[in-house]
């Protein structure tokens, strides 16, 4: 229509503009949980590094909330295990970063390219 520029949202609009804000809402969930991974990988580091260091073949492990005396083998086991699984985890979630940024982008420029500067998608 004529008069002014206000660009009518429609039904499918909105499904956009809440969509976005759902992937938002999950790219920083995601980005909470890259933080949280690398940092338990960080820690399985340094008790990897701390284990080599030790002449001890039996050594404390804290399993939950008690610390059992276990051959130091079996725990370097235990943390390359880990690290497997805390390197395949964040391997996971960084695709997963990756795609919804991906999204994200796709929707900014449909949903910019509607509604120019009447609408603010940005963070600030």
């Amino acid at each position: 229509g004529t008069g002014g520029s206000e660009t009518e949202v429609t039904w499918e609009d909105q499904q956009n503009i809440n969509k976005f804000g759902r992937l938002n809402n999950r790219f920083h969930e995601l980005e909470d949980e890259i933080k949280v991974a690398k940092e338990a990988i960080d820690n399985l580091e340094d008790a990897s590094n701390e284990l080599i260091l030790t002449d001890e073949e039996v050594v404390r492990f804290q399993i939950g909330e008690v610390f059992a005396h276990v051959p130091k083998e079996e725990v370097e086991t235990r943390i390359e295990e880990m690290k497997e699984l805390n390197s395949k985890n964040l391997e996971k979630l960084e695709e997963e970063k990756e795609s919804v940024v991906a999204q994200m982008a796709e929707l900014k420029k449909i949903l910019y390219g509607k509604f120019k500067d009447s609408i603010n998608l940005e963070e600030d």
